[in-house]
């Protein structure tokens, strides 16, 4: 990046910062759904797992559910969190915005990453707002500085990697259904993992999905550096998941962006308030 994209990311995030500010219901809302499984899982599911044993330990110490819950809870949070992602560029896309950036001397790489890195802050709330909440709850964490700096820096890829997803349907989603649907796999997919129960009880098959999708090591290696305990190989697997689904997005991001604007450019004669030459 040359300082230029640089100083017009940080005016263009400045700009979608000051959208979320003016309507902070919006970072409410993204959390509404993973502080209601929070909720429902610790108190009304919670004592069943705990009771039939499939929390290691978990039946002698009621506040072991919460801590082992927590890690999922973090990718559910940032899953809700980048479909907002999408449906602001959506917006921006689809009110002509983003279509009058393109118009002035603007690096076409700022206006995405001012979405991303947006996304990155306002999730970096929610998230604060959910560990807030889980630590009334009795979420607790003998983990020392280095190892929450490694949980920050690995939400922080996570985040990254699931914003950059979310840039695609933002710049090809034809109506606001399609593009609030983006969201709905990413947070189906800790389901199938080991945020909620451990993958040893589940069916051959679904074990199988399970220990072989990125969120089983994501959240593994999350709740191993939160209990200040090693994380093996899964810190390295999920790095290299969240790595690679980083470089495909931002790769199909920007090859469909600027073929989009390609095809805006082509088009241009044709809505020119003048009309098209004879």
């Amino acid at each position: 990046m040359t300082p230029y994209v640089v100083r017009e990311t940080g005016i263009l995030t400045g700009r979608s910062v000051r959208h979320i500010l003016r309507s902070p219901d919006t970072i409410l809302t993204t959390v509404v759904t993973p502080i209601a499984m929070l909720l429902l899982f610790v108190y009304v599911f919670g004592g069943a797992i705990q009771a039939g044993g499939a929390i290691p330990g978990a039946a002698q110490d009621g506040a072991r559910y919460v801590d082992y819950l927590l890690p999922g809870i973090h990718v559910i949070t940032v899953a809700s969190g980048t479909a907002y992602t999408a449906f602001r560029l959506f917006t921006d896309r689809t009110g002509g915005i983003v279509e009058r950036f393109r118009s002035m001397p603007i690096a076409r790489s700022a206006i995405l990453w001012a979405h991303v890195l947006t996304s990155v802050l306002a999730n970096a709330v929610s998230l604060l707002l959910i560990v807030g909440l889980a630590l009334v709850m009795g979420f607790r964490s003998g983990a020392g500085p280095l190892a929450w700096l490694a949980v920050t820096g690995l939400l922080i890829l996570v985040t990254l990697a699931l914003s950059w997803l979310a840039v695609i349907p933002g710049l090809t989603a034809g109506s606001v259904d399609g593009v609030s649907g983006f969201s709905y796999p990413l947070i189906f997919l800790p389901f199938v993992s080991s945020a909620f129960v451990p993958t040893d009880g589940m069916p051959a098959a679904v074990r199988w999905f399970a220990e072989r999708q990125p969120v089983t090591p994501i959240v593994d290696t999350l709740r191993n550096l939160m209990a200040d305990r090693p994380v093996g190989t899964d810190g390295a697997v999920a790095v290299v998941w969240c790595v690679a689904l980083l470089v495909v997005a931002v790769a199909l991001a920007v090859l469909i962006d600027r073929r989009s604007a390609g095809g805006a450019a082509g088009q241009a004669p044709d809505v020119s308030p003048a009309g098209p030459a004879d």
